[in-house]
Formats: C-alpha cells, sequence, structure tokens
C-alpha cells in the first residue's frame, strides 16, 4: 500500500476545522515534503517524526514521503499534526490499518513519547460535532479531551502504544508502555459536577470591605444587572479590594458557559494544565503597561486571544487606568458593545469571544489626594484636569457605574456591624437575574445590560412621570442618548434586586446617582 491516511485537528481562534492527513510513498529518491500551508512549527516536524519513528522501531521508508494536510487553502499551524502525519506514513507504509477515520491530536518527542498540546477541548469538541467517533491524544491530555461529550477518548505514552493498536508488529516496536493504549472514561457527575454550586472561589470575601456601603451596593448593582464600572477614589479607598471580590458575588457558570471558558483557557493557558470545567467567572487584572496585543489579542500570523477574551464570561479589572495607553483603553469601545473581538491579520481573521465586566479604577489625579479632605492635593491645576481626561468620553459613556470610593472613617470600620458576606450578596444577584432571565428569554437575552434600545421603548417602556429627571437630564444635553439607555438598564437592575415588576421614579433616580455619582 502506498497511500495512507489519518486525521486530525487544526484551531484557527476558538474554531476547530478537520484536517485529512494524506501519505503517499513514491519510487524516487528519499525526501520528506509537506504540503498544505505549513507554518515553521510544522515544517519542523518533519525532524521530529523521522526521529520518532526510529526510536519507535518503525523507521520511514527510504523514499519520497509526500504528506498532504487537506483542505490545502487552510492555513496550518502548530505540532498537533505530529502523530497524525506519522501514523498516516506508517500507514501508507503497510504497517497500520483502520487509522482513516481516527482523529490524532498529539505532539512526537524525539523518543517517540506523546507530548500534550494546547486547545485540546475546542479541538476534541470541534471533531465530535463533526461527526467524528474517536480521538487519540497524550496522557497528559487525556481528562481535557474526556470533557467533551460523544466522542470515545484513547490516550497513550508513547508512539509505540498507538501504533501497536493499530496493527503494527509487536515484535519491531520499542518504548511501549505496560498500559498501551486505553480508553479514558469520566463521568459525568466528574465533568459537570458543580453547576448548581461553585467552587471555592480564588478571590476574598465581600465581608472583609468595612465602611464602603455605597461602593458595596454598587458592586451588587453591577454584578446583578452585568454592568461595567468605575471606581474613583484616593489610594488606600479600597478601589482594588472592591474589584477583586466582584467575581465572587457573580453565579456560577453553566455548562454550556464553562465549556466556553474551559476552551479559552485551554488555548491560552500551557498546555495539560486544563483537568475539569471551569465554573468560576475568570478575572483578568493586566498591567498598565500592557500592550494593545496583550489585551485585545494579536500576533503575527493567526493572533492569540489576550486578556479581554480570557476574561469572557467574567472580570475584566485595569486598575490605574489613566495609566493605560490611550489607544489600548480605546480599543475596548467595540468589544464591550459587541461581546466579540474580531482580529484581521494577512494570513486571516479570527473572531474571539469577549463579553467581559469591566471594572476601572483611577486616582482623582496624579498624587491621588484631590479628595476634599486629608492631605492637601499637590497636582497643579493643569494636571488635575489631564489626568482623568486620559480616559475618553466614548469609553466612559459605556461605564453604567460610576463611583466615588471616599476613605472609610474609623467609626465605620471599628463600630459597623459584621458587614454580608460574598454568599449572601450572591443569592440576591442569583434571584435578581433569575427575574431578569424570565422577563428577557423570550428575546434571546438574559441580562439588564444586553437590552437594546428598541426593547427599551416597547415592552419595557416606562411612563413619562417615571422618566421625567432622566428626560430633563437628556434634553440638557447632561447625557447622552447612550447613557440614557444605560440609565435605564441600571434602573431594571435595581427594581431586580428589589423583587418588583417594574422601575419606579425612585429607581430611576437612584440609577442616575449610580451612573453620575463621580
Amino acid at each position: 500500500m502506498s497511500m495512507g491516511r489519518a486525521r486530525s485537528v487544526v484551531l484557527i481562534g476558538m474554531e476547530g476545522h478537520l484536517i485529512e492527513v494524506e501519505a503517499d510513498i513514491g519510487q524516487s529518491l528519499p525526501a520528506f515534503v509537506l504540503l498544505g500551508l505549513p507554518d515553521a512549527a510544522l515544517r519542523e516536524s518533519q525532524e521530529r517524526i523521522r526521529s520518532a519513528a526510529k526510536n519507535a522501531g518503525l523507521q520511514l521508508p527510504r523514499r519520497r514521503l509526500t504528506v498532504n494536510l487537506s483542505p490545502a487553502s487552510l492555513p496550518k499551524s502548530g505540532s498537533g499534526l505530529d502523530l497524525a502525519i506519522l501514523m498516516s506514513a506508517w500507514a501508507a507504509d503497510g504497517h497500520l490499518s483502520g487509522t482513516a477515520d481516527v482523529i490524532f491530536l498529539a505532539e512526537l518527542g524525539l523518543d517517540g513519547r506523546l507530548r500534550p498540546v494546547r486547545g485540546v477541548l475546542p479541538a476534541v469538541a470541534a471533531a465530535a460535532e463533526a461527526g467524528a467517533c474517536q480521538v487519540v491524544v497524550s496522557t497528559a491530555n487525556a481528562q481535557e479531551a474526556a470533557l467533551v461529550p460523544g466522542i470515545e477518548v484513547l490516550a497513550a505514552d508513547h508512539v509505540s502504544d498507538v501504533a501497536a493498536a493499530f496493527g503494527a508488529p509487536a515484535g519491531q516496536l520499542k518504548g511501549q508502555s505496560a498500559e498501551g493504549l486505553r480508553r479514558v472514561w469520566v463521568p459525568s457527575t466528574a465533568a459537570h459536577q458543580g453547576h448548581a454550586h461553585r467552587s471555592e472561589p480564588e478571590c476574598g470575601d465581600l465581608a472583609e470591605v468595612r465602611g464602603q456601603a455605597e461602593a458595596r451596593f454598587g458592586l451588587e448593582v453591577a454584578a446583578a444587572g452585568g454592568h461595567h464600572m468605575m471606581l474613583i477614589g484616593a489610594p488606600g479607598a479600597g478601589k482594588t479590594m472592591l474589584a477583586e471580590r466582584l467575581p465572587g458575588i457573580l453565579p456560577p457558570l453553566d455548562d454550556a458557559e464553562a465549556m466556553e471558558v474551559t476552551a479559552i483557557a485551554s488555548l491560552s493557558s500551557g498546555a495539560a494544565e486544563v483537568t475539569q470545567l471551569r465554573r468560576t467567572p475568570p478575572y483578568e487584572a493586566p498591567h498598565h503597561s500592557a500592550s494593545a496585543a496583550a489585551i485585545i489579542g494579536g500576533g503575527r500570523r493567526i493572533p492569540a486571544p489576550g486578556a479581554i477574551t480570557r476574561a469572557h464570561r467574567g472580570v475584566l479589572f485595569l486598575d490605574e487606568a489613566p495609566e493605560f495607553q490611550r489607544h489600548v483603553l480605546d480599543a475596548l469601545r467595540q468589544p464591550l458593545e459587541t461581546g466579540t473581538i474580531c482580529l484581521q491579520r494577512a494570513a486571516g481573521q479570527v473572531t474571539y469571544p469577549a463579553a467581559f465586566q469591566l471594572v476601572l479604577a483611577a486616582n482623582p489625579c496624579p498624587c491621588g489626594m484631590n479628595v476634599g479632605r486629608g492631605r492637601a492635593c499637590t497636582c497643579s491645576a493643569a494636571e488635575r484636569r489631564s489626568y482623568l481626561s486620559r480616559l475618553s468620553g466614548p469609553l466612559l459613556d459605556r461605564i453604567d457605574v460610576q463611583m466615588q470610593v471616599e476613605r472609610p472613617r474609623s467609626a465605620a470600620v471599628s463600630l459597623s456591624e459584621q458587614e454580608e458576606s460574598s454568599a449572601q450578596v450572591l443569592e440576591r444577584v442569583i434571584q435578581a437575574r433569575g427575574q431578569q432571565r424570565e422577563r428577557l428569554q423570550p428575546q434571546g437575552l438574559t441580562l439588564n445590560s444586553q437590552v437594546p434600545l428598541p426593547m427599551m421603548t416597547s415592552f419595557m417602556r416606562l411612563p413619562t412621570q417615571t422618566t421625567a429627571a432622566l428626560d430633563r437630564a437628556l434634553d440638557r444635553a447632561t447625557i447622552s442618548l447612550r447613557g440614557y439607555l444605560r440609565v435605564l438598564r441600571l434602573a431594571w437592575t435595581l427594581c431586580d434586586l428589589a423583587g418588583r415588576q417594574r422601575p419606579d421614579s425612585d429607581d430611576v433616580d437612584a440609577a442616575m446617582q449610580l451612573r453620575l455619582s463621580r
């Protein structure tokens, strides 16, 4: 037999594409030709595959070996195709059979060991969706691959174990392990455990935040409706502490969301780091020196996901927001509206999910003491004016909750009763989100922060007397039309937290205070 076939998966962004690996052995001089738009890492696989084959006991034929990665027009990258290429070559040489319909996902070591690769979860999910029945991965990726239902996962430590399972003569193979190729089985309760309960959060408890009643309330409102938030206050007022506790009062992710977040973690983190579905909303806090590519995503060939994608379904916290480069902050405007980020390069276009909650924190001035009391501010009037102006108006217009965080007084810290814990606040947030879901599900939405203007002016329209103060603010140009919509969204969230059916004028006034309190 001079033709062999195997299958694998390549990822372009989060989208997996099935690749058919075809190997042909010709009668000309020895050569190894790899076709199908491989990148540099994939071209290097030729020498890895030669060494792995030799150390497994079945050397590649001393003739011309041509390997085609189909579809040929699709760019291929990474080392996850190593095993599929070797299996197709062995099949072409007559050593193996039955490889044509199996998905192979692993990198090869020079000694023939199977090494883990990134992005196994979305790759296996794409294979299952395309109708594949079996996938072979390294042992280090086995638990991650088994999180995908509907596909049989086989794992091995050495390429010899895989070859033996597909009919290679055992007497010639070297490096086989005692376990060989084995089926990985993960009970559904283990894969989906915790859909109703979160694991212990990495963030602190909200009970540790003392003397910040208004800021705590603003944080609860932001969590209940999925609203973006900005905290302005002097150093030490507790802005970072508050932001770090926001994931602890967000509901645990459901099955679909957990699969999505875990797939992003699989693509972004080191290989073999994902072993279970992630139920806690992610939290990203990049340093203010981060570049646009680090925040938004980027790269030369196929752009990699950035912080906004890693924060999908969770929180993106930008501390010392005015210190970020302005073009980096302005690049957030489009993802804040659409929940996705589209990155275009010469090699192709990639779309990543980016539905995150943005939390900005800033001092009122460069020295941070322009707070009306305490140590005098040392900044000039021009410095104070220009500092917060680094945050563009269009970006701030997309922030629903904008709060001034005061330094707590001693009495508020030492004499106040025990503050509510994250678990207590989470109960109210879950109740409010349930009320939103019941109201918005017929329109395909789940949160008040997602409601568009046409819906707000139709079945969610409020009486004129309820929105009178907000209408006057719009007429005086105190607030933009986008801000008008966001105040109405906040009013509905306040109503949901109180357990009422429709907002009243007090809810609208309170929403205006949350929006304009800075």
